[in-house]
């Protein structure tokens, strides 16, 4: 804040501009990409976000901040679209679960480290040391993206037209009705886990007066089970099809939930919140992987666009609920598990298929 002689709420406003560059740069990339092919978007995608990056080491005032953060979340969106849209191009099914496992257990994780790796790096340099190393990683990625990526959409498989119509047809996908309800479930599982991340130093710390080297603590523990429960399904899907473990999950977590929120109404006990968070984030470690699979697999054409719409309705959701959670109270478990509760109500509702009225 000393250097842009800023207040708080202002530097808070960049992050805020980040976050709206990944939710909105989703929706431009996915689409591009089945335009044009997966590997040339991953490159012009992490080059802009190593260039951002870079220059946000040498940026004179806070408004050039909010601008290049707005440019960096919208480049950084690409490892997140494309990654989902590459793994649809290649499996299908029980395969494709398997990647996603792998591939959510990685994203799971990378949160607990990130912030131990800032920490030591922070040590040997200043903020803006941070952005240049991110500016290097940037170049490190476009480089594998040249020589070590292949492109997985063929030219027959490409959407035609211009960038307006493929935008157009991306949310004409939300017409296919299977579809539509798949991906409102990846929203509501990733507003369940927003539910945990948005309460959870509020809760610990306010009301159970936990220490931040032991929050510090539970929170990297919790984050293994969110890395654990994405990788579950990988090997549970072999001996069953992935809606059925999805709905198994579901209700499995509605339970776990439900005691949760009956906990914070009438026995607040530490140990307990503790054990029932960590089971409810191993299941809903295994409901993104299931969620992000089934959703994908609904859609046989245009995975680029699919996978806009995944992450524009998950950043969406995540958006919604973090304020909706301290509205309804800080100092308390109970908006955490009620929101968690209703969430995973919602999405048992969303799975139930629809009947057909006979004429």
């Amino acid at each position: 804040m000393a250097t842009f002689h800023t207040n708080a709420s202002m530097m808070q406003l960049s992050i805020t501009a980040c976050l709206i560059g990944l939710a909105v740069g989703q929706v431009i990339i996915g689409p591009l990409s089945d335009r044009y092919g997966r590997k040339p978007l991953l490159i012009i995608g992490f080059l802009l976000f190593s260039l951002s990056s870079a220059m946000i080491a040498f940026i004179p005032n806070i408004y050039a901040l909010i601008s290049l953060r707005l440019i960096q979340g919208i480049a950084g969106a690409t490892g997140q679209v494309i990654s989902r849209a590459v793994a649809r191009d290649m499996f299908e099914g029980k395969i494709l679960t398997r990647f996603y496992s792998l591939l959510t257990a990685v994203n799971g994780i990378f949160p607990i480290i990130a912030p131990i790796f800032g920490g030591l790096i922070i040590k040997v340099t200043d903020w803006q040391g941070i952005f240049l190393i991110l500016g290097v990683i940037g170049i490190i990625i476009v480089l594998m993206c040249i020589f070590g990526i292949p492109e997985t959409l063929s030219p027959d498989n490409r959407s035609t037209g211009s960038l307006f119509q493929s935008e157009v047809q991306m949310f004409h996908l939300l017409k296919d009705p299977k579809f539509f309800r798949l991906v409102l479930a990846t929203g509501l599982v990733y507003g369940s886990l927003f539910s945990y991340i948005s309460s959870s130093s509020f809760v610990f710390q306010s009301q159970f007066h936990m220490s931040v080297t032991d929050f510090s603590f539970l929170y990297a523990i919790n984050g293994v089970a969110i890395g654990v429960g994405s990788a579950l399904p990988g090997r549970l899907v072999m001996k069953t099809d992935s809606i059925k473990l999805l709905k198994e999950f579901i209700k499995a977590t509605i339970v776990t939930s439900l005691i949760l929120t009956l906990s914070a109404i009438w026995f607040k006990n530490l140990l307990v919140v503790m054990i029932l968070v960590f089971i409810i984030l191993l299941f809903i470690g295994a409901l993104l992987t299931l969620s992000t699979t089934v959703a994908m697999n609904a859609a046989d054409r245009n995975a680029g666009s699919a996978s806009a719409l995944v992450g524009l309705t998950q950043n969406a959701m995540g958006g919604i609920v973090s304020p909706l959670v301290g509205i309804m109270g800080e100092n308390t478990y109970l908006p955490m598990g009620l929101i968690i509760l209703i969430a995973m109500v919602l999405i048992n509702m969303l799975l139930v298929k629809p009947k057909r009225v006979k004429k």
